[in-house]
């Protein structure tokens, strides 16, 4: 069996693991993150490919909302691996590859569904607010450009873990604080959720006021853009500030005890247990981002029901020369059925929306299209 391995981040940033038990987390551990992998997968893909058909279409808000549900299926997939861990009473078996590609794709999700939630406010705001100045200015290049840029730096910010160093122990638990460390989490919180969650707040308050002034909406329309903004609002307060609130308040306690040592690790196992919960419970943000695209998106429930009907439709007539010529031979002893021709069905096309169809799914746009 391969040696347990831990990640430290590097030697001016190495510690030491406090003594923590594992025993209190285990099972809503477990259970979190076998329900997200389980409904966000499916969700996530379904969400993928009917804003990668919006976006064909021209969409700019679809651009967003497609990277974000691909970032969602790269996290999912380490899923898995978590459970394993878990289920091994915190002992990494997989070797300290897995392990740092792992904490990799997890850190690189969390920081960048922060900044595509914040893309999709600013979208939002730009096309509500300034609907007028905003047409025509929202270009589907700069989108794929913002998001693509998004990928990149925060891949950047976090590739030191691939020159983590390899110890004993187990993988992705929190060390004993040090200044370095605790600097770190200063930084996570100001840049990686204070900041963003400005920028959704603001966004989303003038929002909130210009369509309570408008006089061009219905209240339905009116309703729908209220509840986009609410629903990423939740997302982001429910799925990361418990997270990064614990952060600060470890940073804080170790700037408290003046980094003594026993204090420090002494607090560090007092709040395992909720770090580590609110570090799962960011993963539900993997199931709730899907509803943000039904929430923006006219009658998606109607694209969805569609696309299930074109499934049925398509195996039905993959099935049908099958049972016909189930059919026949049964049937081969009678002689009314020597008399019939059985004619094979064209070729059916395969499910979902086809190209000349495109123009018939519910775009995004504002303010008539996107409301």
């Amino acid at each position: 069996m391969p040696e347990n391995t831990t990640l430290v981040a590097a030697p001016d940033l190495a510690g030491e693991l406090c003594n923590v038990s594992f025993d209190d987390s285990k099972v809503t551990l477990l259970v979190v993150y076998s329900v997200v992998c389980a409904l966000g997968l499916p969700a996530n893909c379904l969400t993928a490919w009917l804003t990668l058909l919006q976006a064909l279409q021209g969409n700019t808000l679809a651009i967003y909302l497609f990277f974000l549900a691909l970032c969602e299926l790269f996290y999912i997939s380490t899923l898995p691996l978590w459970v394993i861990y878990i289920r091994n009473q915190h002992h990494w078996t997989l070797g300290p590859r897995a392990c740092r590609v792992t904490a990799y794709i997890f850190f690189c999700n969390i920081y960048v569904s922060i900044l595509l939630l914040c893309c999709i406010s600013c979208d939002r705001f730009a096309a509500v607010v300034y609907a007028l100045e905003s047409r025509g200015r929202r270009h589907q290049k700069t989108a794929v450009l913002i998001s693509v840029s998004i990928f990149v730096l925060v891949g950047l910010v976090y590739s030191p873990v691939f020159r983590m160093e390899v110890v004993k122990g187990t993988c992705f638990e929190p060390l004993r604080m040090n200044t370095s460390i605790a600097g770190y989490h200063y930084a996570r919180f100001a840049v990686g959720f204070a900041l963003p969650l400005g920028i959704i707040a603001f966004t989303n308050h003038r929002m909130f006021r210009s369509i309570k002034l408008s006089g061009g909406l219905t209240t339905a329309q009116k309703a729908k853009v209220k509840h986009s903004a609410i629903a990423v609002v939740l997302i982001f307060l429910v799925c990361f500030a418990p997270y990064h609130v614990v952060l600060l308040i470890k940073a804080a306690a170790f700037s408290y005890y003046r980094g003594d040592r026993d204090a420090v690790c002494a607090f560090e196992a007092s709040v395992y247990t909720a770090s580590v919960v609110f570090l799962c419970l960011s993963t539900v943000n993997s199931v709730a981002d899907p509803i943000i695209y039904v929430l923006v998106t006219d009658n998606s429930r109607q694209e969805v029901a569609r696309i299930h009907q074109g499934w049925k439709k398509w195996s039905t007539k993959i099935e049908d020369p099958r049972l016909t010529q189930w059919k026949e031979s049964e049937e081969m002893g009678s002689p009314t059925a020597l008399t019939h021709n059985y004619t094979f069905p064209a070729p059916g096309n395969p499910p979902g929306p086809q190209p000349a169809e495109w123009g018939s799914l519910y775009t995004l746009e504002v303010p008539t299209e996107e409301l």
